[in-house]
């Protein structure tokens, strides 16, 4: 292999082949919500350029079930005494954030915020249904975790290749403003998804999706970066139904993946240089595998996926505006002061 190839080059095949192996392993032994693998994967794969030895994911698996198993001992203060339930899932989830825009874990935040919505909302509904989300996400995790290791060693990072930068930490007072922001983003998914857990546990991993994301970006590009990343999603769903429905078979949903992979992946890495960041290229994969694993849920339950897709899309879309309106404002709100004192 070539030692003066930008390690891009490698790095966007293996996202797009790890993400479809994921895919096609996840959904050909029908684990619960099979759709979270990929997604896991995704994030593993973009966030690390080195695989996972074995004892760390090992100990990550287990930090996934300890700290999903935090909304387990939410769920009697949800039934009995939901506004303190509320507020106090908000106050976490708002510490949780700010823990991670200190320079904690992403993949552990991302852990506590599932575990303080998904597995707490699933949980009022039914204790077993909480256990399953559990259980299913920690076989997601692991199962992502192999794919990464396998993705590495057959696309592996060159051995010249840098080590990524260090993440760059924000005054106290952005901290703040941005955990808030992520928080209010959440907020709303988490109180659907006590509603009716079963139809709304996707729109909780679309909102942390763009909690996330929101803390990336600024006023000026938010419509674009937030809005348009999951529209492109969809419109890449659509698509992508298309093509799987001319032959409905395991290999043509991973090859399927591969190819849609491979595009967004050219795009996320620069390979392909287009005026978007990289977090729309992956919030757009993300929101992809989101809707087109709850489409191909639908189908092999007998559902109408065109009805369920356009709800679904519509609720992503009304949570993405809902998103770019809180960092409007939130950012509106912080500029008045400074212009007041100024006057």
């Amino acid at each position: 292999m070539p030692t003066d190839r930008p390690p891009r080059f490698q790095r966007a095949p293996r996202l797009a082949v790890g993400t479809a192996l994921c895919l096609a392993i996840s959904f050909g032994l029908a684990l619960p919500i099979p759709f979270i693998a990929p997604v896991l994967c995704v994030l593993l794969l973009a966030t690390l350029n080195k695989p996972l030895p074995f004892k760390a994911g090992v100990m990550l698996a287990v930090v996934a079930m300890l700290t999903t198993g935090i909304g387990l001992l939410l769920i009697p203060v949800l039934r009995y005494y939901p506004l303190s339930g509320v507020l106090l899932i908000g106050v976490s989830l708002f510490l949780a954030f700010g823990f991670g825009l200190r320079g904690g874990n992403a993949l552990v935040v991302t852990f506590l915020i599932i575990g303080l919505t998904m597995i707490s909302s699933a949980g009022v509904a039914e204790f077993d249904l909480a256990m399953m989300v559990i259980g299913a996400l920690v076989k997601a995790l692991l199962l992502a975790v192999i794919v990464v290791a396998i993705s590495h060693w057959l696309f592996p990072d060159p051995a010249n290749a840098p080590s990524p930068p260090a993440a760059s930490t924000l005054p106290a007072q952005e901290v703040a403003r941005i955990a808030l922001r992520a928080t209010l983003i959440v907020m709303p998914a988490f109180l659907l998804a006590l509603i009716d857990p079963a139809s709304y546990l996707p729109i909780i991993l679309k909102a942390v999706s763009l909690g996330q994301q929101s803390s990336t970006v600024t006023t000026r590009n938010a419509s674009r970066e937030l809005l348009g990343s999951t529209l492109m999603g969809g419109l890449l769903a659509i698509v992508f139904w298309c093509a799987l429905s001319l032959f409905v078979h395991l290999w043509m949903f991973f090859l399927w993946m591969l190819l849609f992979g491979l595009l967004l992946a050219r795009k996320l890495y620069a390979l392909s240089p287009t005026r978007q960041t990289p977090g729309f290229w992956l919030n757009s994969l993300v929101t992809l595998i989101i809707l087109l694993g709850q489409s191909v849920q639908d189908s092999l339950a007998g559902k109408d996926v065109y009805t369920a897709f356009a709800v679904r899309m519509a609720l992503f879309i009304a949570l993405t505006l809902y998103a770019d309106l809180m960092v409007h404002l939130i950012e509106q709100r912080q500029r008045t002061p400074g212009a007041q004192g100024v006057t």
